[in-house]
């Protein structure tokens, strides 16, 4: 990837954040912002397809949701923060895309059916919850992301956002006076540049050849002469497709968190085994040393295994080799207790939340600053916005 390619990611203000969001994701994305144009937003429609009728909470955790990224790193300077709502450009293009969308598409997204079944206490048979996905596909497409990170359970989403921009594309990608548009663009190119890239096309075309095709875009996207539509259209006359208007993003997958539940099941505030980033220092002692440890350790005396206890998955996240290799041997020998395995891992966790505290403190104590990024990332996320429906309302002949 390269420093201008756009990253986009965001996340539902359904509840505080916990330590599970933040090995999980939020980590990635500060890393990401210094290497890339990253946009992360803030789902609030998104948070409505399951909470339509608690708003209050959606309501409640925007704001809080990021302050959570400030501590963790997000840094305003590096990338754009905005939320979702206020540009309305992100359900327009979520209706355009739904038009065409074959229903069958919606309804096989795998995560359609597991949230059904692990949210039974919610109605969800609606027209909201079916159509998240090609929702979340108009938050890709509109900014025109070339990567979204996902973990391997939200890869299915990016392939139907895929599977749309593909479609959308095929629809309406072939302007009226394309042709003259491609030889106009050949025009600012050097002619011995413009005969390789016939030659390639060729090649591509007759047989497939994927080097060719590598060969000729890398000229193109590096060709000083051309702008971004320049640039689009001779990609699609390469391809023979026409003009690529929205173009097909990437799964950039990323590692699953490795920290599980207080309890060694997946951390969700819901299941009441989470301990969130911004913790209090007594809540988070007391909910680590109250983690079940190995049912066989009965006694202080009862020889355990590590691998049998939920505190060992913690030592595997905050502490080092020697840390690791003293757990073993005293959990197996007896040689230490359940109470003074735990402390390391108190300590480690705390050394990690202090900066994360200390980065919040400024934003708790001047909230309205919150808003002010919020206001800053969102106008320069909707200039974005904008300028892609206006590419996909002349695509469509809708400017009229």
């Amino acid at each position: 990837m390269s420093h201008n390619e756009r990253v986009l990611s965001g996340m539902r203000p359904t509840g505080a954040l916990h330590l599970g969001h933040y090995h999980g994701a939020l980590k990635n994305w500060v890393r990401l912002q210094s290497l890339h144009e990253c946009y992360y937003f803030v789902a609030d429609w998104h948070a409505l397809t399951t909470h339509y009728e608690d708003r209050e909470v959606i309501e409640k955790n925007v704001y809080e949701m990021v302050i959570d990224w400030l501590a963790a790193g997000l840094n305003p300077e590096q990338c754009t923060v905005f939320l979702q709502s206020r540009i309305p450009e992100h359900a327009e293009l979520f209706t355009l895309l739904a038009m065409g969308t074959p229903l069958g598409w919606l309804e096989r997204v795998p995560t359609y059916k597991d949230q059904q079944e692990k949210l039974k206490d919610k109605d969800l048979s609606t027209y909201g919850f079916l159509g998240y996905p090609l929702l979340q596909a108009a938050d890709i497409l509109i900014y025109k992301a070339q990567y979204v990170p996902v973990g391997e359970d939200q890869a299915s989403h990016v392939e139907l956002t895929r599977e749309a921009a593909r479609r959308f594309n095929h629809l309406y990608g072939r302007e009226p006076d394309f042709d003259q548009r491609v030889q106009r663009c050949l025009a600012k190119l050097p002619k011995d540049s413009v005969k390789r890239f016939e030659k390639s096309r060729k090649q591509f075309q007759e047989t497939g050849d994927l080097k060719a095709l590598e060969g000729a875009m890398g000229y193109v996207a590096q060709a000083p002469e051309l702008d971004a539509s320049d640039r689009e259209r001779l990609s699609g006359y390469f391809k023979g497709t026409g003009k690529t208007v929205l173009p097909e993003p990437q799964a950039l997958l990323t590692e699953a968190s490795r920290l599980p539940g207080l309890d060694g099941a997946k951390m969700s505030k819901s299941y009441n085994n989470s301990i969130a980033i911004r913790e209090d220092k007594a809540s988070l002692e007391q909910k680590v040393r109250r983690m079940p440890t190995d049912p066989a350790r009965v006694k202080r005396s009862d020889p355990g295994d590590p691998q049998r206890c939920p505190v060992w998955d913690f030592h595997k996240v905050y502490s080092g080799p020697d840390v690791r290799q003293w757990v073993q041997q005293g959990c197996a020998s007896a040689g230490i207790g359940c109470l003074e395995c735990k402390q390391p891992v108190i300590d480690a966790m705390l050394a990690e939340q202090q900066p994360m505290l200390e980065r919040a403190e400024p934003y708790i104590t001047h909230p309205q600053r919150v808003r002010e990024i919020v206001d800053a990332g969102t106008q320069r996320a909707r200039k974005t916005a904008q300028a892609t429906m206006q590419e996909v309302r002349a695509a469509m002949g809708l400017n009229y």
